[in-house]
Parts: structure tokens; sequence; C-alpha cells
């Protein structure tokens, strides 16, 4: 699909139809269509001109990578454009047989609101979407969306607006918002953030801040982090912008207004936190069009499915993993059972590797994979697990990121299930038929159960890594075999 947006042009094109959706090509043209929008009424001549020749060049890629469906959506610019229809006439021409739509700022706000919950099916607060000629925001209560409001504060509308002039802007950017009486109901809640001008500023606080990912989806920082960047970015000149670790420069003329516009939505909604999103438009669109509804609807467990279905030797292997880690775990919370059970899904990625580099490449698989339906805790704990259950020492140098982004506790849970994963693995030889014949038990010792004639022998291996769990648990180990 192609975003033709105000500020940019993008073409994404999306691999399969699964739950989580990956993009295996995208490409920016940032054009500007809707510069100067606000005195003439019409789109930027130059950026007309340009976007012809760059769509020609998008449906070429489209075709000839076989994508279908394949369509165009036309936002706030073109929208609003007395010469809108006229442009996409002219595209029409150039792309016969290619669907474009005209969207509503509904529709708009909308597409962004299923995008974030493609990968935040749970979310609850205020989402924002800002773009080069609008501001759309949306309530969401537990991924049910509620109302809508879309506005001109797009990062160039409401530089136009203001005359650059930033007192201005900060004025017209409160008085717009000050209209939304419901976006108070985000107070204590999450502000879920969406486009490519506040991407901007995510990428300058985790430069600025040493964070141990550089990964923009799913960060986030607290109300009182998200007042200082914004105030920072708001009042630094141009060449102090310029000079700043982790500032697009082709962002440069944004970032300002994007930082005026959030801190104005911190103060309307009195969030607890600011979560970045790269999902938005594209993705809620994929997710209608695209998505075949098979599979976990839950993103992080259709995540590990995937890389069952490429990795694992045995297909049922990763639920009969989660059955027999259960009495590990006793009294975990229902995000840690979430956790586990994908990273019984995930417990074979590394099965392919080299044996001296299994541990580290199966950590870094997870912590850097492409998708969005992990979180940064999420792939710091399952990344850790995975390196462990390849035998990875805890305090090797390659795990930092992960010691960073984990608590302790989460750390010596994800050691105990790594560790039990390598036990279960070496007892089974990765086969669902030689598990079904053991049992872990946990009470005063660690007990592990053969079942007689099964098969599974407690040999040196089996009471090595027994022994290596047993010390990480705290206890004793000890192996009986029978009923």
């Amino acid at each position: 699909m192609v975003d033709l947006g105000s500020n940019s042009v993008r073409l994404v094109v999306f691999e399969g139809t699964g739950r989580n959706p990956v993009a295996i090509f995208n490409e920016k043209a940032v054009l500007r269509l809707g510069r100067g929008m606000l005195t003439t009424g019409v789109l930027n001549a130059d950026a007309v001109q340009q976007a012809l020749t760059v769509m020609n060049r998008y449906t070429a890629i489209a075709r000839a990578m076989g994508a279908q469906p394949f369509e165009v959506l036309a936002t706030a610019a073109v929208r609003e454009a007395t010469n809108g229809g006229d442009f996409v006439a002219a595209l029409r021409a150039r792309m016969p047989g290619v669907p474009i739509r005209i969207l509503t700022g509904e529709e708009e706000a909308d597409l962004a609101a299923g995008g974030v919950l493609c990968g935040i099916p749970t979310a609850t607060g205020i989402l924002a979407d800002i773009g080069g000629g609008s501001l759309e925001v949306v309530g969401l209560k537990d991924g049910i969306r509620g109302a809508v409001r879309t506005m001109k504060l797009g990062v160039l509308r409401l530089a136009e607006r203001a005359g650059g002039d930033l007192v201005r802007a900060r004025g017209i950017a409160e008085a717009e918002l000050a209209k939304v009486a419901w976006l108070a109901d985000g107070a204590g809640q999450d502000l879920y953030v969406v486009g490519g001008a506040w991407r901007a500023l995510a990428r300058i606080h985790i430069a600025q801040t040493n964070y141990a990912l550089n990964i923009v989806h799913h960060y986030t920082i607290g109300r009182d982090e998200a007042r200082d960047l914004t105030g920072v970015i708001a009042g630094a000149s141009r060449k102090t912008l310029e000079r700043m670790q982790g500032a697009p420069r082709r962002r440069i003329d944004d970032l300002a207004y994007a930082a005026i516009v959030l801190r104005r939505l911190l103060r309307a909604t009195s969030v607890r936190r600011v979560v970045f999103s790269a999902n938005g438009l594209r993705e809620g669109w994929y997710m209608q069009n695209a998505y075949d509804g098979t599979g976990s609807q839950d993103p992080l467990i259709a995540a590990g499915q995937d890389y069952a279905s490429r990795f694992s030797r045995d297909p049922d292997l990763p639920l009969a993993l989660l059955a027999w880690t259960d009495a590990l775990f006793p009294n975990e919370t229902g995000q840690d059972r979430r956790l586990r059970e994908a990273a019984c899904w995930m417990s074979d990625i590394g099965s392919r590797d080299h044996p001296e580099y299994r541990a580290e490449q199966a950590f870094l698989r997870i912590l850097r994979q492409p998708g969005i339906g992990l979180d940064h805790h999420a792939r710091a704990f399952l990344g850790f697990t995975l390196a462990q259950r390849y035998e990875a020492a805890p305090d090797t140098s390659f795990l930092a990121p992960a010691r960073q982004l984990l608590s302790a506790e989460a750390i010596q849970r994800a050691t105990i299930l790594g560790v039990a994963l390598r036990l279960a693995y070496t007892l089974s030889a990765g086969t669902t038929a030689l598990l079904a014949g053991t049992k872990l038990q946990l009470g005063h010792q660690l007990t592990l159960r053969l079942a007689e004639g099964s098969g599974v022998f407690a040999g040196e291996a089996v009471t090595r890594r027994l022994d290596t769990l047993a010390a990480v648990i705290g206890l004793d180990a000890n192996t009986t075999v029978g009923a």
C-alpha cells in the first residue's frame, strides 16, 4: 500500500497474511505536498510533479513484487486541497487499475487505531496520530475505539498557521485541544503516539539516554520525561537541533512543532506514560485488507507460533513444554504465563545455528526481531530465556542490553525457564513422545520423575542439567523412576 501523506509518501509491501505484519519493502519520499496550502489552498506544485514520478516507481515495484491487494490511501493534504481531485485523476491515469482512496479524518483515525491495536490489543488511553496536515486523536478502552477527533495540527499546518512563531503555535495547539473535552479521560492512562515526527523525538531520547535498545516501537517514557524532552526540543535553536545526537536531518523543521503538540497533549490528557508506536495507518490497513484471521489473536503468541512454524522439530512440543514447566511457576501472573508460552513456542530457534553461536544468535534474533508483537520487556525477557536455554552464562557480555531492561526478579524467572527448557530438550531430543515420559515436581526439593519403560534415562547430561536447574531455584535435585 501507499500512504500518500501531507509530508511524505511511503510504499510498504507486507509479507504474507499472518497476525503480525512484517514489511519486506519500505520506502519513503519526503515531498511535503501540503506545504503552503494554508495560503494557496492547493497542493505544492513541485511536490505534485515529484509525487507523480515517485508513484510511477512505486507502482512498478508493487507489480514486480506481485503485491496484492495494492491500494493508495491519501490523507489530509489531498483531502483538503482544491486541486486534490485533479491530482488523484492524474494518478489514476498513471496507475490504471490501482484503487486510490481519499480518507476522511475519521477513517484516517480509525486506521491509525487499528494499527496500534494490532500490536497492543488491550490498549487503554488516548491515541494521537500526527502527520503533516492533521492530528487525529482517538479514545481507547480495553482495545475498543471510542470518540474520534481530527484537528489541523499537523506539523506543516501548525507551522503555517503560526507563521513560524513557536509561541503562537503553542497557543493554537492549546486552544484546539481545549475543544476536545474527552481528552481528560486519559488521566493516569497511556498516550499512544503515532507519526514520523514523534518517532523522531523518540530517536532523540533513545540516543540521549543511551537506552539499551535502538527500537522506537513500544519505546515508553514517563510523563515527566516526555515533558522534559518536549521542552528541550521546543526551546532549541535549529543549530542545536542539527547537532543533537539522534535527530533525523529530514525532520529538523518539524521537531519543534511536534514537540509543542505533544507537550500540549500531555497537559490536556494528564496521562502517566507516552508509548511510541511504529504501527499506525499502514498496519491498520493491513489488518483490514490482508490479515487472513488465522492463528492466535495475541500478537505475542502469534510471533512465537511463527518462529515455531519455521524452526520447531515437533509442532506439538511447545504446548507440551508449557505444561511441563507449569510446576516451576506456581504463582505466576497472566502476563508472566504469556511470556512463558511465547518462550516455549520459540524454544527451538537455535537448532539450525552453529553450536558455538546458538546462544548469542537466539538472543539477538529475538531482541532485534522486526515484528510488532513484542514490547521491549518481552524482547529482553525472551531473548535472555533463550540464551539460557542454549547455555549462555548469565553475565556474558552480549546479554548486557537485557540486564539493563529487566529487573532482578525477571532475570531470575528467565534463567529458571531457560535452564528448564534446556533440560527438557536434553530429555526429549525435541520430541513430544519422549517428554511425555517425564515430569517435574517442586517441593522441598526438585524432583524429576521418569516413567518406567519410557526410553528416557537419567544419564550424565540429564543429571548435570537437573542439578543446574535445582541450583538456580535454590533446591536440591532428586530423580525417581516409576509411577
